[in-house]
């Protein structure tokens, strides 16, 4: 049986012992119910992962002894690094993105306020929503057995975001995903050396506006589709993704 896996974001060393996060405590006392004894296993989001042993169970910590490490070869990362701009969205899409976009191996989310995102976000919105996403981050990778944590950016508007970004490498796709945009298998073929990264943008609800496709377009970006069906902003990224992996990344 596999050991349940852990997010301990700090230095991890063989024999020190330790107590693992707070936010850790529910999940360990009611759903594990762990007991001295059992067997964990802590990553630090930087790509090390740990063998631990429970050693103390109270009601408000839970500490372990560090184990040795585990084989450095199975860090789960795919050899494309692939960005996801994405739009942010109302409820529990944008949740839902995080979650699926950690599982199919994103290295970099960069959530964005375009034009017609009907989500407001203060300062201390924005610092609230960012930390929950990053809480959804950490746990998809501790159930999909990545040790890296994508990079979670703080949202940026749309222009502000673009208007950054260097001039597309030899070695970088860029793309966006609209229903009238070129087939992907097209726009794969007339890519010549495998890239080593990739940006995908994917639009709100109603999608991106003219102007904002037309600045995409300038700064590298190639619209894509998948035949003809017209995907829900959260559905987008999942595909998108998929076709990178697919395509360059891991998958097979």
């Amino acid at each position: 049986m596999r050991s349940s896996r852990i997010y301990c974001p700090q230095a991890l060393a063989e024999g020190e012992e330790l107590a693992l996060e707070p936010r850790n405590l529910h999940y360990l006392l009611h759903v594990l119910r762990v007991k001295p004894g059992a067997a964990l296993r802590l990553f630090d989001g930087g790509g090390s992962e740990y063998n631990a042993t429970v050693t103390t169970v109270g009601r408000k910590a839970v500490r372990v002894r560090v184990g040795e490490a585990c084989a450095s070869g199975s860090t789960l990362e795919s050899p494309l690094h692939t960005t996801l701009a994405i739009a942010v969205s109302k409820g529990e899409r944008m949740d839902w993105v995080m979650q699926k976009a950690t599982e199919l191996g994103v290295s970099a989310i960069q959530p964005l306020l375009s034009r017609r995102v009907d989500v407001k976000l203060d300062a201390q919105r924005a610092a609230k929503r960012l930390e929950h996403w990053r809480g959804i981050v950490v746990a998809a990778c501790e159930q999909c057995g990545r040790r890296m944590t994508p990079k979670l950016h703080s949202p940026h508007k749309f222009d502000d975001w673009l208007g950054r970004q260097p001039v597309c490498a030899a070695n970088e796709v860029r793309l966006t995903m609209q229903a009238d945009g070129c087939a992907f298998a097209e726009f794969a073929q007339r890519i010549g050396e495998t890239p080593a990264k990739a940006c995908l943008l994917v639009g709100p609800e109603g999608g991106l506006e003219d102007g904002e496709i037309s600045a995409a377009a300038a700064a590298g970006f190639t619209p894509v589709c998948v035949g003809k069906r017209v995907f829900r902003t959260e559905t987008a990224p999942v595909v998108g993704l998929s076709l990178l992996q697919y395509r360059w990344g891991d998958f097979s």
